[in-house]
């Protein structure tokens, strides 16, 4: 029977990032089960009033939902044996850089997923990431790799 990888999606949340590992990993026929924070931008914010009521001071009112979502990010990327930070082109992604600091001081192994533009803000982030990939086909190819020893059909930059 083949292990079933835990892999944490993390990050932006406006492009179709996700969508496209996992299709990739359907289409390798990759043994992985995918987790994630919550994506819908409305319900992470409003969780926490929701559930426990209204507050009329914006900071307690994100407070309730980011403790919320506190819980969530941290038992999932705790079970997750290889987590993707993605840092997209349009927001700041605070969240991504606080998962990944947590994925390295818990010890989980790491990949980051972001655009050149992005290399020196996230140079330390990249620094303790296992690797870093500009598309989300490139995660696809590392996670068969990791997990099944596949090297990719084409060799981008291999020598020759």
């Amino acid at each position: 029977m083949t292990a079933i990888w835990t892999v944490y999606l993390s990050g932006e949340i406006h492009s179709d990032w996700r969508e496209r590992i996992e299709s990739g990993v359907q289409a390798a026929g990759l043994p992985i089960e995918f987790v994630s924070p919550v994506t819908v931008h409305e319900d992470s914010d409003d969780c926490g009033v929701a559930i426990f009521g209204a507050e009329s001071d914006k900071f307690w009112h994100d407070r309730k939902g980011a403790q919320l979502n506190a819980i969530r990010t941290q038992t999932l990327l705790k079970s997750a044996d290889i987590a993707i930070v993605r840092f997209g082109e349009k927001y700041k992604q605070w969240n991504a850089a606080f998962d990944a600091g947590y994925a390295a001081a818990l010890g989980i192994p790491y990949i980051t997923l972001h655009p050149a533009e992005h290399d020196h803000a996230l140079k330390e982030v990249d620094g303790s990431a296992n690797a870093m990939a500009r598309e989300p086909e490139q995660v696809v190819e590392a996670l068969a790799y990791i997990i099944n020893g596949t090297m990719p059909t084409r060799h981008a930059n291999a020598a020759e």
